[in-house]
């Protein structure tokens, strides 16, 4: 996919590697040619609350991304957003680049809090599926439905096309398992993870 960044342009990307939202900054970059070093940082160890990672991100959050100019951000969906300015992952059209923006803003406010977390407690807490909080499962299954339902007319989240909408639910929905959810019940999901799997050259 065609971009604005050439492959000699170097950008630091300091994230943690268990991380949909991690990953999903490695995955745009990767899309786009463009050069970057990973900085690993363990949020299991504490990492991003040392005083050196709070003076890029005051919040303690991964991922942070430092441009080559020296300007830190924060923020996964932002950083993507940022990143693919200008290329293919970006829709053309104004209203589809709307629809994909639906779909990150809704990623991150009812679905990233419930189908990640609840991997999260059981991958790397040690919490059993069957000690999750109800709610919260409750919530991912309603998530996972919606992105199934949201698959019911096209074979990406925006028309035919892959987009940054795909990019940002793919991350934890591939591991939605990890979590306890029932990948096999969501036809379309499965589908779809795989298009946009091929898509990214994820393995």
């Amino acid at each position: 996919m065609g971009g604005k960044f050439q492959e000699d342009i170097v950008v630091k990307i300091y994230g943690d590697s268990i991380s949909g939202n991690c990953l999903k900054v490695a995955w745009t970059a990767d899309s786009l040619g463009l050069a970057y070093d990973w900085i690993e940082v363990d949020i299991i160890k504490g990492e991003s609350r040392t005083p050196s990672f709070l003076a890029m991100n005051r919040a303690g959050q991964v991922p942070v991304v430092v441009l080559d100019d020296g300007r830190a951000l924060s923020q996964s969906n932002a950083i993507i957003l940022h990143l693919a300015e200008g290329s293919a992952l970006i829709p053309d059209d104004a209203y589809d680049r709307a629809r994909m923006l639906e779909w990150m803003f809704w990623e991150q406010y009812s679905h990233e809090p419930y189908v990640a977390v609840a991997r999260f407690q059981v991958r790397y807490q040690g919490r059993s599926v069957a000690d999750l909080e109800p709610g919260l499962v409750e919530r991912g299954k309603a998530a996972l439905q919606r992105l199934e339902d949201g698959l019911a007319a096209s074979s990406f989240l925006v028309g035919e096309r892959l987009s940054l909408a795909d990019v940002a639910l793919v991350a934890y929905t591939r591991m939605a398992g990890e979590g306890g959810f029932e990948l096999a019940e969501y036809p379309r999901v499965i589908a779809w993870i795989a298009k946009v799997e091929q898509g990214l050259n994820i393995t």
